[in-house]
């Protein structure tokens, strides 16, 4: 059993705040006010509790996900960046996103929290809990449409000059909420129980959104802010500098490099992890994990080659630069390698223990392949257990502390004041526990990064992408930093899988016997299947090129090349695919909202 002083769910919660707002998305909507009463609720620490804890909402299992549509994965699902890139998207068929109950909610608690008869300290860690949310909500809608109008106060069809404004601008609109994130480090507290909001996470949250902001304005000239983008990127640094001399958190390692990383994301219990900033705590009958099976890779995502090609190998030299790295099969790419890619990736010899629907196979697992799959599996948040018991308990690292470091050396390099003090302190702490080679300032160009990202010239900012994108990847971060980069061209290109350079047999276990044996279109599977040296049937696949209706795998040359999962990715349009429309049927409310960047 899991410690109880933990923030385990909201689901109470979550009533006592319908009772109070009753919310709907509509902020055009008059929303009731009271049913309980909000003068008979806020009188005491506890109704605060109660109110604020109704506003968490922090991911769970489907973080895991988020990288889909991205070039760190390929995905057969629905996702708005290949709707936006594939089709005639407007303002008629992007319509979400522009929710504010949530914002009606903080706001009618920031009203009445003065109500309570509790201590100034405790008051003051409430408000900032609230403002806290608030500028997570409002930098969301500016990452979705940059200009959006601001409200501080609860909204009622009376207030039509501020219902029906245009929006302000996003730099306006930044700033309160580099305010609200202001005053929630500067008051929330740091010892509250495991799971809930304390002053690290509000200011981890801060480091990342200076960072975001800083970064947008430094590579869109469309915005016209790049002169301000120094100073949110010294804040991040500052932040995030201070979290760490606080020394609070730590990188967790036990000295095991080729398990550290992934343990932390098939861990039953995080609480006292030196690195969980914050935890999403899950314990069976009381709030249950979710399913992992979906995230194996044959339901919807399927993790690219692209991302396999980031990890450096073992000795610190770049893969793109190894003899026809491009060509090389499954267990030669996995050799030799920076150890967390065989904790993101199954690989050769990987065993499966829970066999499901979408990770079949057994404990002696053969890589699947299959139409429309890269052929590459996730490991890094599937919960590999045969036993309900364990998946049920799994927690999730909402916030880890790689995550600071890797805000403050990527801060540091773009104001140009990072020294090999800072990369010792950062970067090579999360080396460090995987045992990798140091970073230093004399680091030379990778021709494959320098590639992804034309507009960064500096080699050491080049690594620290690259690092920040190994260390965080399926942690849902990949999308916004390849908009905050100005970097969504990347997103054209198309993901592929594993190499396969003829038809026949291959070894996908790494013990140097034959596994599958790929057949051309025009062959048919033997009846009985031929055995391999052991003695087990092998697994069979007919090949052909993306749409061939016989075909078990696409081969971008029809009997060798990549396994091709996406075939077409679309048209990333700059700046336009940077942000996202109002909703159509929101102008038509309010005629004073604009579109901005090509949107209609």
């Amino acid at each position: 059993m899991k410690s109880q002083i933990k923030f385990i769910g909201t689901t109470v919660m979550v009533t006592a705040t319908l009772l109070l707002s009753s919310c709907n998305d509509d902020f055009l909507e008059q929303l009731p006010e009271t049913e309980i009463g909000a003068e008979k609720f806020f009188n005491t620490e506890e109704d605060l509790s109660i109110y604020v804890n109704g506003l968490y909402n922090f991911p769970g299992i489907g973080l895991y996900s988020e990288d889909e549509a991205t070039d760190n994965m390929a995905t057969t699902g629905n996702r708005e960046i290949k709707t936006l890139m594939t089709t005639d998207a407007n303002s008629t068929t992007i319509t979400s996103g522009w929710g504010w109950g949530t914002l009606r909610d903080i706001n009618f608690f920031l009203e009445h929290v003065e109500n309570a008869n509790v201590t100034d300290e405790i008051r003051n860690h409430y408000i900032g809990v609230a403002r806290f949310f608030r500028a997570n909500f409002y930098m969301e809608k500016v990452k979705r449409f940059s200009n959006v109008p601001w409200y501080d106060t609860v909204l009622g069809t009376s207030d039509e000059e501020l219902l029906f404004k245009t929006s302000d601008p996003r730099q306006f609109v930044v700033d309160k909420i580099m305010e609200d994130y202001q005053f929630a480090f500067d008051n929330v507290m740091e010892e509250v129980p495991d799971g809930a909001i304390n002053k690290w996470v509000v200011g981890t949250y801060y480091g990342r959104n200076a960072l975001y902001e800083g970064t947008f304005r430094k590579y869109h000239g469309e915005l016209g802010l790049e002169s301000s983008a120094i100073a949110l990127l010294q804040l991040a640094s500052q932040i995030s500098q201070v979290i760490m001399d606080n020394g609070a958190y730590s990188i967790y390692t036990s000295g095991n490099p080729q398990d550290d990383y992934l343990s932390l994301f098939e861990s039953m219990d995080l609480s006292g992890n030196p690195e969980v900033i914050l935890a999403n705590y899950f314990e069976m009958d009381v709030k249950n994990a979710g399913d992992p099976q979906y995230m194996f890779g044959s339901y919807e995502g399927g993790p690219a080659r692209d991302l396999v090609t980031a990890y450096l190998m073992e000795d610190g030299s770049y893969f793109s630069e190894q003899p026809n790295s491009d060509t090389m099969t499954f267990v030669e790419e996995f050799a030799s390698r920076d150890p967390r890619l065989s904790q993101t990736y199954s690989f050769p010899g990987w065993q499966l223990e829970y066999t499901s629907t979408y990770s079949p196979g057994s404990l002696n697992y053969v890589q699947e392949l299959k139409k429309n799959f890269t052929g590459y599996h996730q490991i890094k948040g599937f919960a590999n257990s045969a036993s309900f018991d364990v998946r049920a308990n799994i927690d999730i690292p909402v916030l880890r502390y790689a995550e600071v470091l890797l805000i403050n050396a990527e801060a540091k390099a773009e104001l140009g004041i990072i020294n090999q003090g800072d990369l010792d302190q950062t970067i090579n702490l999360l080396r460090d526990r995987v045992g990798m080679p140091h970073l230093t300032m004399s680091v030379a160009t990778d021709s494959y990064q320098a590639e992804k990202y034309p507009l960064v010239t500096n080699p050491v900012l080049l690594e620290i992408r690259r690092e920040r994108r190994v260390e965080l990847a399926m942690e849902g971060r990949r999308l916004d930093d390849l908009n905050r980069w100005a970097a969504g061209k990347v997103l054209e290109e198309e993901p592929v899988g594993m190499y396969f350079p003829s038809l026949g047999k291959f070894d996908l276990t790494g013990d140097g016997i034959e596994d599958i044996i790929l057949l051309g279109e025009s062959e048919s599977v033997p009846d009985p299947k031929e055995e391999n040296s052991l003695g087990v049937p092998y697994v069979y696949y007919v090949t052909g090129q993306i749409g061939s209706i016989s075909a078990d795998v696409y081969l971008t040359n029809g009997t060798s090349g990549h396994i091709i999962a996406t075939p077409e990715r679309g048209i990333f349009q700059e700046p336009k695919h940077y942000y996202r429309p109002i909703p159509a049927t929101e102008v038509t409310l309010n005629p004073a909202l604009e579109q901005i960047f090509g949107w209609d």
